[in-house]
C-alpha cells in the first residue's frame, strides 16, 4: 500500500511548467464499471486533456425529427462517494446533426448502479438520425461536488448583479416584479 505524503491526494496528477509556474494536470480517480452487454465499450477519453469520456451506444436507434429516446450504453458504474457523473452532449453530433441530450447534463449519482441510458433528442426539423451500435453518443464528466447547508434567511446580502437574470448580462434580461402572487392548488 502506498503511503501518502503531506499534501498528496493519492491521485495521479501530471505536472508541467509554463514559464515559472508549475501547472498540475487533471486528477485521476479509479471508477469501477461493469459491462452489461457484449457490445459495450469502455468509456474512453479521446485525448489526454479531455474532460469527458465518450459513451457509446449498444443498440441501433432511429430518431425522427423532434423525437427522443433512451439509448443504452451497456455500462454500469460505481462512482466513488463525493463524485457525480454528468452526461453531456457531444458537440459534433449537436453541430452536424442536431442531436443533443434532453436533460443535459444528465446526473449519475454515486449510489446508482444501473445501466447508463442516454436520453437523446433529434432537434433537426427535417432529417431523421440513426444511432448505430458502437457510435459515440455522449460524454461522461466525473467530478467532485459539495453538499450545501441551506439556511433560510430573511434577506440576502447585496451583489453587483442583484436579481436580474435570464439573459441580463447580454442586455436582454428582465427584472422580476417586486412581488409575485402566491399560487395555490386545492
Amino acid at each position: 500500500m502506498r503511503r501518502l505524503s503531506e499534501g498528496d491526494t493519492g491521485r495521479n496528477e501530471p505536472e508541467f511548467e509554463i514559464g515559472s509556474v508549475t501547472v498540475t494536470g487533471p486528477s485521476r480517480i479509479p471508477v469501477a464499471f461493469r459491462r452489461l452487454s457484449a457490445q459495450a465499450r469502455t468509456p474512453a477519453y479521446a485525448a489526454e486533456g479531455d474532460a469527458g469520456a465518450d459513451l457509446s451506444a449498444t443498440a441501433t436507434v432511429t430518431l425522427a425529427p423532434g423525437e427522443r429516446a433512451l439509448v443504452p450504453t451497456g455500462i454500469a458504474l460505481a462512482l466513488p462517494p463525493g463524485t457525480v457523473g454528468l452526461v453531456h452532449p457531444r458537440s459534433g453530433l449537436a453541430a452536424r446533426h442536431g442531436i443533443s441530450v434532453v436533460n443535459a447534463p444528465g446526473t449519475i449519482d454515486s449510489g446508482y448502479r444501473g445501466e447508463i441510458l442516454v436520453n437523446l433528442v433529434n432537434l433537426d426539423p427535417t432529417e431523421p438520425f440513426t444511432v448505430h451500435v458502437g457510435d459515440r453518443i455522449a460524454q461522461l464528466v466525473v467530478q467532485e461536488y459539495l453538499h450545501a447547508e441551506f439556511t433560510e434567511a430573511g434577506s440576502l446580502p447585496e451583489s453587483d448583479r442583484g436579481d436580474t437574470g435570464h439573459g441580463s448580462t447580454g442586455g436582454f434580461g428582465t427584472t422580476p416584479p417586486a412581488t409575485f402572487e402566491e399560487v395555490t392548488t386545492p
